[in-house]
C-alpha cells in the first residue's frame, strides 16, 4: 500500500495527487470510471468527428488558479484557445450585453452612465486581482490584503439584484444576472453577487478559453503531471468501503459527504455523521450538446464572436426561471448557459460545421426533458437555429448523477453554494478538508473553495494531508520512494 491514495480522478483528485508525489510520497489514485476526468471529460455524444464536452466547457480557472497556473500543462498537452469575446447576453430586439477582455470596452458597451458605473465597479478589482484571486480560491483564513479583500466582501454579500442596481439600461444588468445564476440560487438571494463578481473579474484578468480538443485535455494534462512525479493512476476501480485501503497512511476522497458516510461512515464519529449528513445539495442541471451544420445564427452578431452566451432575457426573466427552479418548478423559459467552442476550436468538428453546449437548471432530481425549453430560448435570439441540428445528445438531472455520482441530484456544485455553505462546506472545522479520522480527508468541491476546474480543493486537502504525514518523514511507502520535503506552495501572482 502506497504512502497516500486518493479516491477519484478529477481535476481535485489529479490536484491532490501532483502535491503529494511532488513532495516524495508514493501515491495511488483510484478512479471508478474507465477514464479520468470527472468533472473534465470530453466524448463523440453525437456523430462521429464532433467532440462534445460532457460536464466543464469552458475554463478560465487554469490561468486562475494559484496551483495550476504554476504547473507546466503546456508541456504536458494542455493547450488554452481565447474565443474574441469571453460571454455575450442576448436580449430581445437583436440587442446583447457584451463581456469583452478590456473593462474600458465592456463599459462602452453597455453607454451613458452604465459606462461610469462599470468602470467604478471593476477597475478597482482588476487592479487588485493578484491579491484576490488566490483569496478567493482558498479557505476561510487571514488575509495579507484585508483591504482588497474587504472590498470585494462589501460588494460580494450582497444579492445579484441588488448588485444589479448599480445598473440603469438592461444590458449591464443583464451581464450582471447572468453571471450570477452560475451559482444556481435565486438571485435575490446572498452572495450571488460574490460569483457574478469572480466570474466577471476572471473574464478581466485571464479570459474564459476552452481546451483545444475538448476539456479531457486538462485532465489528461494534470494526470501526465501526477505519473511524471511517480504518481500511479487505476481506473475502472470503484472504493466501496475504506476498509479495502487500509496500510494507506492517508487517503484523500474526492467524492461529496453522502458518498464519505457511504464509503467510511463506519469510521466517522456520530457527531460529525450527523453533519455531514445536514449538507445540503443544490438544484440539477439538464444538458444537451448539438452537432451543427453551421454556426448558430445569432440576431446579435456579437453572440458569434463570443465563445459563452447567457440565454434568457432580461434579469427579471432570468430571476423568475432560478426562482422557479428554487421552488421545485421546471422553468417553462430557462436561463440557459451555452458554450461554443468551435468558434475558435475548429478541431471538435468536420470542416465547417460546429459543436454547441447548453445547461439549465432544474429542481434537484427531476427527470423532466427540457429540450424543447431549451432549444425555444436558442431560437429566440438566433431565429433559424433548430434548422442547423444534425443531432443532439441530453443528459438529465438523474442521468448526470449516473454519469457522476458527485453530481447528486444533478448538483455540479458539489453542494449548494449560499452563505451557511461557502466556506463551511462539509462542515465548519478548522480545517475542513480533514475528518476526525487522522488518515482521512475530503478534497472534492464539497469543500472550499466550491465547483470549477481550479484544483485548489485537492491542493489544500493535500496541503492538510501533508502536514500530518511529516509526522513520518522517510517512511517509504509501496513505491519505495522516501518522503523528501514539503509541497510547493501556488505562485503568488496570476498571469496578466
Amino acid at each position: 500500500m502506497p504512502d497516500a491514495v486518493v479516491v477519484g480522478a478529477g481535476p481535485n483528485g489529479l490536484a491532490a495527487a501532483i502535491v503529494l508525489a511532488r513532495a516524495g510520497h508514493s501515491v495511488r489514485v483510484l478512479e471508478a470510471a474507465d477514464t479520468i476526468g470527472g468533472g473534465s471529460r470530453s466524448a463523440a455524444l453525437t456523430l462521429p468527428g464532433y467532440v462534445h464536452d460532457i460536464c466543464s466547457a469552458v475554463h478560465p480557472h487554469p490561468l486562475a488558479s494559484p496551483f495550476l497556473r504554476g504547473l507546466p500543462l503546456a508541456d504536458h498537452g494542455l493547450e488554452l484557445v481565447h474565443p474574441e469575446l469571453p460571454l455575450a447576453h442576448p436580449l430581445d430586439g437583436g440587442g446583447a450585453g457584451v463581456l469583452e477582455r478590456s473593462v474600458e470596452a465592456t463599459a462602452a458597451g453597455v453607454g451613458g452612465p452604465d459606462a461610469r458605473a462599470y468602470r467604478a465597479l471593476m477597475d478597482p478589482l482588476v487592479r487588485d486581482a493578484e491579491r484576490l484571486l488566490p483569496a478567493i480560491l482558498s479557505p476561510l483564513k487571514p488575509t495579507r490584503h484585508p483591504v482588497a479583500l474587504g472590498r470585494f466582501g462589501l460588494l460580494g454579500l450582497r444579492s445579484a439584484q441588488g448588485l444589479a442596481r448599480r445598473f440603469e439600461g438592461p444590458h449591464a444588468q443583464a451581464l450582471v444576472a447572468g453571471c450570477a445564476a452560475h451559482s444556481m440560487l435565486r438571485l435575490d438571494e446572498r452572495p450571488t453577487s460574490a460569483v457574478a463578481l469572480v466570474l466577471m473579474l476572471t473574464a478581466h484578468a485571464v479570459g474564459w478559453p476552452v481546451a483545444r480538443g475538448g476539456s479531457q485535455a486538462v485532465a489528461d494534462a494534470l494526470a501526465s503531471i501526477a505519473r511524471a512525479h511517480g504518481a500511479e493512476i487505476v481506473t475502472g476501480h470503484r472504493v466501496e468501503r475504506i476498509d479495502e485501503l487500509d496500510g494507506a497512511r492517508a487517503v484523500l476522497l474526492d467524492v461529496t459527504p453522502r458518498q464519505l458516510l457511504a464509503i467510511a461512515g463506519h469510521r466517522l464519529p456520530a457527531r460529525y455523521r450527523r453533519a455531514l449528513g445536514r449538507f445540503r445539495y443544490g438544484p440539477g442541471v439538464f444538458k444537451l450538446d448539438w452537432a451543427l451544420d453551421g454556426p448558430i445564427p445569432w440576431a446579435a452578431s456579437a453572440c458569434a464572436r463570443a465563445g459563452t452566451v447567457h440565454v434568457g432575457g432580461t434579469l427579471a426573466e432570468l430571476a423568475a426561471s432560478e426562482a422557479d427552479v428554487d421552488r421545485g418548478r421546471a422553468p417553462e423559459r430557462p436561463y440557459v448557459l451555452l458554450a461554443q467552442p468551435t468558434v475558435c476550436d475548429p478541431t471538435r468538428a468536420p470542416a465547417g460545421r460546429h459543436t454547441a453546449w447548453a445547461y439549465c437548471h432544474v429542481p434537484a432530481g427531476s427527470p423532466e426533458d427540457m429540450t424543447g425549453r431549451v432549444e425555444a430560448q436558442v431560437e429566440r435570439f438566433a431565429p433559424g437555429f433548430r434548422d442547423r441540428i444534425l443531432a443532439r445528445a441530453t443528459l438529465s438531472a438523474p442521468e448526470m448523477e449516473a454519469y457522476d455520482a458527485n453530481y447528486v441530484g444533478g448538483d455540479i456544485n458539489g453542494g449548494r453554494m449560499d452563505l451557511g455553505q461557502l466556506f463551511a462546506r462539509p462542515v465548519a472545522r478548522p480545517v475542513p478538508y480533514a475528518t476526525p479520522d487522522p488518515r482521512l480527508f475530503l478534497c472534492s468541491s464539497s469543500t472550499p473553495p466550491g465547483g470549477g476546474v481550479h484544483g485548489m480543493c485537492g491542493y489544500w486537502a493535500a496541503r492538510a494531508a501533508l502536514r500530518r504525514l511529516r509526522a513520518g518523514t522517510g517512511r517509504r511507502g509501496a513505491g519505495g520512494r522516501a518522503a523528501r520535503g514539503r509541497a510547493r506552495p501556488p505562485a503568488s501572482r496570476p498571469p496578466r
